[in-house]
């Protein structure tokens, strides 16, 4: 088994991976998240994912397998993390009533060879028609900060979702299930 880092200081990917028994390491990435509009929602996402895995890796040692991820929101434009509750507001009243796609882009990285897989997963969310008052009481809970399109689908936002399609687990930050996959195809490693 290779030692597995991952590099994310979310608590959420951390929670994922320890529920399917991963044995793993975190080292959190310090590049900074720049999202640069006009480039197609999964660009962004494998870009941000390879950019953050390529500034771990330099820092462990050779054989180690390097996870890093990113999610963001997409409708009409791409949504990252609110600066401010006007701006979680003003997300969450676009994404009302309607649908959405997130995407997780994730790169795993083994240190010391050129073997490397990024991957993208989308998964579709339909949004219940909630009030203003709703999304202001949301809002309040302070829930919404530090999560793209201002929601947690496993936490109090789920409330808002009327359904998906597809991975939820990519909601919530981490497509293990598709993660996976490339671990065992690409990297002789597996969860399960």
């Amino acid at each position: 088994m290779k030692k597995i880092i991952l590099a994310s200081g979310s608590p959420r990917r951390k929670e994922i991976l320890e529920a399917v028994g991963a044995k793993f390491e975190i080292v959190t990435s310090d590049i900074e998240e720049v999202v640069r509009q006009g480039e197609s929602p999964e660009t962004v996402v494998a870009a941000l994912a390879f950019e953050k895995a390529i500034d771990v890796a330099e820092k462990m040692e050779e054989g180690a397998l390097v996870i890093a991820a990113d999610t963001i929101v997409y409708k009409d434009k791409i949504m990252g993390k609110p600066k401010d509750e006007a701006d979680a507001f003003s997300m969450l009243q676009s994404l009302r009533n309607d649908k959405h796609t997130v995407l997780t882009g994730f790169c795993v990285m083994e240190v010391g060879t050129l073997n490397k897989i990024v991957h993208v997963v989308e998964t579709t969310v339909y949004t219940k028609d909630y009030s203003d008052e709703k999304i202001k009481a949301y809002i309040a809970s302070g829930e919404v900060f530090g999560k793209a399109g201002a929601y947690a689908i496993q936490g109090l936002g789920g409330l808002l979702i009327d359904r998906i399609e597809g991975d939820y687990l990519n909601v919530v930050g981490l497509p293990v299930s598709a993660l996976e996959v490339v671990l065992e195809k690409h990297f002789d490693t597996r969860f399960l």
